[in-house]
């Protein structure tokens, strides 16, 4: 058929219509030729030749094909003349045109039900609009002789059609031929209308011709609502012609012969006023009241009936074709929003930072408009007296909401209790605040909505706020670090708290030292400042803090004599430093200095609002508090809420209430609402930039991840199918806790195996390491490899075992090692990092958990992941020990995999699917513990690899 498609478009077509339109035919022959092989056998056909100035009868030989099947021909054959090479003739590229506008209007639902001459079910083209109707008409203008070269019952012999006519039955055909839609069935109560063999249906002529009157005849029937006697609503019919759209008339008018040109309307204008009525009258029915009259022109309407009309009974009669007009200078809708504003008895603050420490009320209360006009009390009581859901306002016609009307009611009964500031401000970000359970949108006003400006948009504002870096500092600060150092010394300044979310190495302490030494600048921010972190980060901020801010005193708060002496009256501007677990022994100690600035770095290891470690640190007082941490959320969204409860009390509300209305909505729901609320709530109070953003660190060497597969060895394959024998057995027999306790047993000891059997027996020093483990086989590759172009590596394991095992290995095959792990002391972490730093050592050996956070070892260019922790943020956070401010060459980060394990499945679905595993897997093993059996067996059977 392809092949014959050329001589198609070249030769003659012409379209045959029949009754019901879908049984019509198109015939395609080629004068002078064979007709094309189209699979069917050809047939003769009377056509009508034009002939000089007339016509003349003549036999061709055709190939005939159903519409359906003709139609991807005809648009191929428009296709290959479109370009104006004349490869298609005058006749087929017609045909190809009505076939694509044909198929248009079905694409865009025109077509109605309908009882052919011969009284079977028949679909077909409508209802067209102007543009349509234009459309047709000029294309109906264009069609060649030979285009409608053919007999048609009813007209002399050699007499060609209408062009118009044919060309509207083919459209016809088209629709009856794919439009046989499903629902038809349950619209007429059968098989008409619904399946391609022809149905007789002559009693449904009725039906159709209700269905389509007034959508394709030669008007469109609409009700006008106008102001009626004693102040109520009156329906009045309302006819548009389709031929004119700006011909409109009143049916009354056309009752009674005063309308003007009725022929624009169609020669059945009043019988398609009625069955269009009969059919509002099934959508709506008080319309069916209009219907006992003989010529129905209007209809009186209750307050009930006039408001129904402003929503679902509006959309029901528009579906079923009638249009419902409300004059606009006639009915205005109120807009109700909320207004914050100081209690006046308490009286205003003059600047948004003694508002939030004022401990000062505000007060919620409702502002109703109509258009940009604020009603009165008055009015409002008006409304609410009123009991109408329209009513005369400033001489307008007003439509009142009830469920607003319900609220004013309730408002002013009740009276809504007021807002703290922080709660204030909270609604003013959001531009929302709950009123009896429900989201009511607000706008703040006065010094609220001078605060809310303040701290929106923080970069934003930062960029249009700009200020140098405070004089002490011995650093240049890179434009991120001083937006953000702007950033957090206006919130602080406000008494607010902040989150700085940035990338581990984007330099998060140089910005903190640099918001000290500006602090220190005015009286009324100056004093100490706490800085609480991991004892293997107390090192790394005394040596930036005496690089970066050589004059400011910093001292340890931390080991045996810790004391505070020389701090009394906060008139030292100094730094303390301390970590999380002296800071939680002695929180007495410290709630009684009076902080200038508190600081939790690494602050997620306080994500927990319950552990003794957050409470402790939620007791120390301070004028103003940061936390620092490149992931705010590893888990779920209750440890933002920690944070920033932490850093702004009172934010977000109760944890539970922040679970309620955020936490379920964004994580369990896919709320995108409430998404959009939290992320205005929270996004003046956190900023977090990442590497890969547009000029945060272009200098950054590029980083490439690469998962490193390996087989495992015939002793580990033995051990790793025992386990999982034994195990599943067990987990299959219990349930609850001892059943999620057997699971992690099991995921432990899985990848303990993949690491090495030495570690997974507990075998004594000294037991033979070499070819046993398929991994330790290819970290010796990869070390040989990194040490022979002088170059260094950290490696990481979760396991302090695995790493004593990997430091003896290393050391027997004349590597030497550092090892650095939860029970290495803080004198001995510092001294290992400077000598990596300093390239005495090449390998540096660490304990994912005791080192991957807060140390600078841009000295390495290899990262390797000995095992995977299976949460990649804390993956991430440990790579980014090397990859980080101060790294001048690339780094390779080698991931290594036991191919066909647990930890092969879970690498895929890091990769396929990292934002679930942040969510899911964030938890690690604990994630799995959850899985039915037959889904924990498909997660840690072993599978063949094939190498």
């Amino acid at each position: 058929m392809v092949a014959w498609l050329p001589e198609l478009a070249r030769g003659e077509a012409v379209f045959l219509p029949a009754d019901p339109p879908r049984m019509g035919r198109m015939a395609f022959w080629t004068p002078g030729s064979e007709p094309p092989d189209l699979g069917v056998e050809p047939e003769e056909l009377t056509v009508i030749r034009p002939h000089g100035s007339s016509v003349r009868r003549a036999r061709v030989v055709a190939v005939l094909l159903p519409v359906e099947q003709a139609l991807p021909l005809l648009t191929r054959c428009r296709a290959l003349g479109a370009d104006g090479s004349g490869r298609a003739s005058a006749g087929t590229a017609f045909w190809g045109t009505a076939a694509l506008l044909g198929l248009q209007l079905l694409a865009r639902g025109r077509m109605l039900p309908g009882v052919s001459p011969e009284g079977f079910d028949a679909w077909r083209i409508g209802p067209l609009d102007t543009e349509d109707h234009e459309w047709l008409a000029s294309l109906a203008a264009t069609m060649p002789p030979w285009a409608r070269s053919v007999a048609v019952p009813g007209l002399s012999p050699l007499t060609l059609p209408a062009a118009e006519p044919l060309l509207r039955a083919f459209l016809d055909a088209v629709a009856d031929s794919l439009a046989r839609p499903p629902a038809a069935r349950q619209v007429t109560g059968g098989p008409a209308f619904a399946v391609r063999a022809p149905q007789s249906v002559p009693e449904q002529r009725g039906w159709a011709a209700e269905v389509a009157a007034g959508r394709d005849a030669g008007l469109a029937v609409s009700l006008r609502l106008e102001l009626g006697r004693a102040d109520s609503f009156r329906a009045v019919v309302q006819l548009r012609s389709l031929a004119d759209p700006t011909v409109l008339a009143d049916a009354a008018d056309l009752w009674s012969g005063r309308a003007t040109a009725p022929e624009l309307f169609g020669p059945r204008a009043k019988v398609d006023t009625l069955l269009t009525l009969r059919r509002a009258a099934r959508a709506w029915p008080p319309a069916g009241r209009m219907l006992d009259s003989a010529a129905p022109a209007g209809l009186e309407l209750s307050d009930e009936e006039a408001q129904s009309l402003l929503g679902d009974a509006a959309e029901s009669l528009a579906a079923a074709g009638v249009a419902v007009h409300w004059p606009k200078e006639l009915v205005r809708e109120l807009t109700a929003s909320g207004v914050l504003e100081p209690v006046r008895r308490q009286g205003t603050q003059s600047s948004a930072a003694s508002f939030l420490s004022s401990g000062g009320l505000l007060d919620f209360r409702w502002r109703v408009a109509l258009g940009d006009q604020e009603l009165t009390e008055e009015e409002l009581e008006r409304l609410v007296q009123a009991h109408r859901p329209i009513v005369r306002l400033r001489d307008q016609w007003v439509v009142v909401d009830p469920e607003l009307v319900r609220r004013l009611r309730r408002t002013a009964q009740s009276r809504t209790t007021s807002l703290t500031p922080i709660n204030a401000l909270g609604a003013a970000l959001t531009g929302s605040v709950e009123v009896d359970g429900e989201q009511v949108a607000v706008t703040a006003s006065g010094v609220l909505e001078e605060l809310r400006s303040r701290i929106a948009a923080p970069e934003d504002r930062a960029a249009r706020e700009p200020q140098g870096p405070p004089k002490a500092l011995a650093a240049t600060l890179r434009d991120y670090q001083l937006r953000g150092l702007n950033w957090l010394h206006r919130m602080t300044s406000l008494g607010l708290g902040g989150c700085l979310a940035d990338d581990m190495g984007l330099g998060k302490t140089v910005t903190l030292i640099a918001l000290h030494l500006r602090r220190q600048e005015r009286k009324t921010t100056a004093g100490p400042t706490l800085v609480v972190c991991p004892a293997s980060l107390l090192g790394n901020w005394e040596r930036e803090i005496q690089r970066f801010a050589p004059a400011t005193p910093v001292r340890r708060f931390h080991g045996p004599g810790r004391d505070l002496a020389g701090l009394d009256g906060g008139a030292d501007g100094g730094f303390v430093l301390t970590t999380y677990g002296t800071m939680r022994r002695d929180a007495e100690r410290l709630t009684e200095q009076p902080w200038g600035l508190l600081v939790a770095d690494e602050a997620q290891h306080v994500k927990n609002p319950h552990a003794l470690t957050a409470q402790a640190l939620r007791r120390i007082p301070s004028r103003g508090r940061v936390a620092l941490t490149g992931t705010p959320v590893e888990n779920n969204l209750s440890e933002l809420w920690s944070l920033l409860d932490w850093t702004t009390p009172g934010l977000l509300g109760t944890l539970t209430s922040f679970r309620d209305r955020y936490a379920t909505a964004v994580e369990g729901d896919r709320d995108e609402q409430a998404a959009r609320r939290l992320a205005a709530l929270v996004g003046p109070f956190l900023l977090r930039r990442r590497k890969a953003d547009p000029g945060i660190a272009p200098e950054l060497p590029p980083k490439t991840e690469t998962d490193q597969p390996v087989s495992l060895t015939k002793e580990q394959v033995s051990l790793y199918e025992a386990l999982v024998r034994e195990l599943m057995t067990e987990i299959e027999e219990r349930q609850g806790i001892a059943r999620r306790g057997l699971v992690m047993k099991l995921l432990t000891g899985l990848k303990q195996v993949c690491n090495h059997p030495a570690q997974f027996l507990k075998e004594p020093a000294g037991a033979k390491l070499p070819g046993r483990s398929g991994k330790l086989e290819l970290l010796d590759e990869l070390l040989d490899t990194v040490l022979a172009e002088d170059g260094s590596a950290l490696v990481f394991t979760q396991y302090v075992a695995m790493g004593a095992l990997l430091e003896r290995h290393l050391a027997d095959r004349g590597v030497d090692t550092l090892f650095l792990h939860g029970g290495t002391t803080v004198k001995r972490r510092e001294e290992m990092v400077d000598a990596f730093q300093a390239g005495e050592k090449k390998v540096f050996l660490l304990s994912l958990k005791a080192a991957g956070t807060g140390l600078n070892l841009t000295r390495a260019g290899h990262v390797i992941h000995y095992d995977r922790w299976w949460n990649p943020a804390v993956e991430d956070q440990a790579t980014d020990r090397a990859y980080r401010i101060g790294q001048t060459q690339p780094v390779q980060v080698h991931k290594l995999i036991a191919e066909g394990t647990v930890e092969d499945r879970v690498a895929e679905m890091l990769r396929q699917k990292r934002e679930l595993a942040d969510s899911v897997l964030g938890s690690g093993e604990a994630a799995f513990s959850e899985l039915s059996d037959s889904e924990l067996a498909e997660l840690v059977t072993l599978r063949k690899t094939g190498r």
